[in-house]
């Protein structure tokens, strides 16, 4: 390789670590302070680069937001790739398991995340529609996932036929958010794990075919 193309790949390669290194800290900064009160000056001195330099990289906060949230999206897909390799043989039950536990613990290791997403959905449903847009998109594929798994349960007769897929899919989106949200204020008082164990218990009560007793 001549030292042209080798110089413009060493380049590359730095411009994608120079542009994951933003991500992660606009994601983290949004989480605590949100998108309306964090500027891109305050992004800069965050990951100690000159604001010209970020502009560069990034021509408004805005496109800095929407990358954040596909990179975050492209990070929780990562998550359930086992699952997509299994779900033929899996049950409706065992999917929802799978992503159930796999959802808990990627919010577990990184809480900022799943605050980035509950803080953005507040504030951009009345302030910004193209960021609203972006975030509808997103969670909605993963809305559609799990009620297509719950209608999978359905037709199977693992979960109750009166449950309504998408508002059932919807309610559990909503609940993992909220609860970060929630953990985020009481997190001095109250434990993670307990408060999403509880929610899963409220949500299985609600969808599974109840036995002979009960």
């Amino acid at each position: 390789m001549s030292k042209e193309p080798a110089k413009r790949e060493i380049k590359q390669e730095r411009a994608a670590r120079t542009r994951v290194e933003i991500l992660e800290a606009a994601i983290n900064l949004f989480a605590r302070r949100g998108y309306l009160s964090t500027t891109m000056s305050d992004l800069a001195k965050a990951i100690r680069m000159t604001p010209g330099a970020l502009y560069w990289h990034f021509p408004t906060k805005e496109d800095l937001l929407l990358a954040a949230i596909d990179e975050l999206h492209q990070r929780y897909l990562m998550e359930f790739a086992p699952l997509l390799a299994e779900r033929r043989i899996l049950s409706g039950r065992e999917q929802l398991v799978f992503v159930v536990s796999r959802t808990s613990q990627f919010l577990r290791y990184h809480r900022e995340y799943g605050i980035f997403f509950g803080m953005l959905s507040a504030e951009s449903a009345e302030s910004n529609d193209r960021v609203a847009e972006a975030l509808r998109d997103k969670i909605s594929l993963y809305v559609a996932v799990l009620a297509g798994m719950i209608r999978f349960g359905q037709k199977r007769n693992e979960f109750r036929q009166e449950v309504d897929p998408l508002h059932m899919a919807h309610t559990m989106m909503g609940g993992y958010l909220g609860i970060l949200l929630h953990h985020n204020l009481f997190r001095a008082a109250v434990n993670y794990d307990p408060l999403m164990a509880s929610l899963d218990q409220i949500l299985s009560g609600g969808l599974h075919v109840r036995g002979p007793m009960g």
